[in-house]
């Protein structure tokens, strides 16, 4: 477990430490440590980088790609941040409704055409999505 710990970037103190006496960017990365324990081949988040900073965000994104691409495991994430989405995905799928309305790799999603797609995106208020008002 230390070593995990130590992989994120995190102290072994930490071990000791309750999440409340932890930033939130330090709270994801022993979130990350505690994925990776096991070495899983399939590892899912769910919006890994919610509540942090821009800066933070990218420190997060950054050991996610570094760790999956390492241990050669399948990442699954779900997440609105599309600044994520374009650091660690490299296919995309787009669920609405309960259904996936596209999927393809991240590269192709600004070009999908989709005009869910492109009012997710862009956060965009007016489209096909309803919005409260």
């Amino acid at each position: 477990a230390i070593e995990k710990l130590r992989r994120v970037g995190l102290s072994p103190d930490v071990a000791e430490k309750f999440p409340a006496e932890l930033s939130g960017g330090m709270q994801k990365r022993v979130s990350l440590a505690r994925a990776i324990a096991a070495e899983p081949e399939i590892i899912f988040f769910d919006e890994p980088t919610t509540g942090l900073d821009p800066i933070m965000s990218g420190v997060i994104n950054d050991l996610i790609r570094e760790i999956v691409t390492e241990m050669g495991a399948t990442a699954m994430t779900i997440t609105h941040d599309m600044t994520s989405v374009r650091a660690i995905a490299d296919t995309v799928a787009m669920l609405h409704g309960g259904k996936i309305r596209w999927t393809g790799p991240v590269s192709e999603m600004d070009a999908c055409n989709d005009p869910y797609v492109d009012q997710f995106i862009h956060g965009r208020p007016t489209g096909p999505i309803e919005t409260l008002r």
